[in-house]
C-alpha cells in the first residue's frame, strides 16, 4: 500500500491554471498533489552571445524554492550569494528539456526565459516545473504568433516529466515525498508528447534494479506523461 493510498499506476491530482500573473508573456500555476509550482515565461529580443547572429532562438530556465516550500524554513540562496548545486542542475535540466521541443530556427533570434518557483514541495518539483514550464512557454509563443513576430509555430510537441520508482519492491508512478525519501530506486522521465525521450535520470537509492524493472518504470512514465500532456492541452481549452 502506498502512503497516499493511491494505486501503483495512479498519479496525484493534477491541475494547471493559466494566466496567473499580469506581466509575463506566459504563466501558469501547476499543482501535482501537494507540489505547487509557479511558472512564468518572459520574452526578450536578444540571445546569449554564443549564438548571436546565428538566427537561432534560445530557451533557458531558472528554478528556485521559496523559504517555506518545505516543512522547515530554508534560507534564500540569494542571501548566501550563490546558487546551490542542486538548483543549478535542475534549472539546466528544465532548460534543455524545453529546448528539445522547440524548432529554434522557427523561433527566430530571441530568448524565452522560463522561471519556475516552487511554492510548496512534496516531491517531483523538477517534473512539475518542466510540465508547467512548457505551458508557460506555449502561452508566450502563442502571444508572439498572434502579433506576427513568429510566422511558423516553433513548438514541435508538448514536453512533460514524471517521476517513477521502486517503492516497497513495486514499481510506482509519480512519487510524493514520503515515497521519494524511501524509494529503493528513483527516476525522472522527460518525454515529448509524440513519445520521443528527452532524458531519463535513474539511480539506485539503496537497492539495485533489473532491466525488467526499468521497463516497468518506463511503461509507467509513458502513461504518466500521456496524462500530463492531456492536462497541458486541456489548460488551453
Amino acid at each position: 500500500m502506498r502512503p497516499s493510498g493511491r494505486n501503483l499506476s495512479e498519479m496525484r491530482a493534477v491541475s494547471i491554471e493559466t494566466g496567473v500573473t499580469k506581466h509575463a508573456e506566459g504563466s501558469c500555476l501547476i499543482k501535482m498533489g501537494d507540489t505547487h509550482v509557479l511558472c512564468t515565461a518572459s520574452v526578450e529580443e536578444r540571445v546569449p552571445p554564443f549564438i548571436k547572429g546565428s538566427g537561432l532562438g534560445w530557451v533557458t530556465a531558472e528554478y528556485g524554492m521559496l523559504p517555506r516550500s518545505t516543512s522547515s524554513r530554508m534560507r534564500r540562496e540569494a542571501t548566501s550569494g550563490k546558487q546551490g548545486g542542486r538548483t543549478v542542475e535542475i534549472q539546466r535540466l528544465i532548460g534543455r528539456s524545453l529546448r528539445a521541443g522547440v524548432d529554434r530556427v522557427a523561433m527566430g533570434e530571441r530568448q524565452i526565459t522560463v522561471d519556475c518557483d516552487v511554492i510548496q514541495a512534496d516531491g517531483g518539483t523538477r517534473c512539475a516545473s518542466i510540465t508547467g514550464g512548457w505551458v508557460a512557454l506555449r502561452m508566450a509563443v502563442n502571444k508572439l504568433m498572434k502579433v506576427g513576430d513568429i510566422k511558423t509555430d516553433p513548438l514541435i510537441s508538448p514536453v512533460a516529466a514524471i517521476s517513477c520508482g521502486m517503492y516497497a519492491g513495486q514499481a510506482v508512478l509519480d512519487l510524493d515525498y514520503p515515497e521519494d525519501s524511501e524509494a529503493g530506486v528513483d527516476g525522472n522521465f522527460i518525454l515529448r508528447g509524440d513519445g520521443q525521450l528527452i532524458e531519463v535520470q535513474m539511480s539506485a537509492e539503496g537497492a539495485t534494479f533489473s532491466r525488467d524493472q526499468m521497463a516497468q518504470l518506463m511503461d509507467l512514465a509513458e502513461k504518466g506523461v500521456n496524462e500530463l500532456v492531456a492536462a497541458q492541452l486541456a489548460a488551453f481549452a
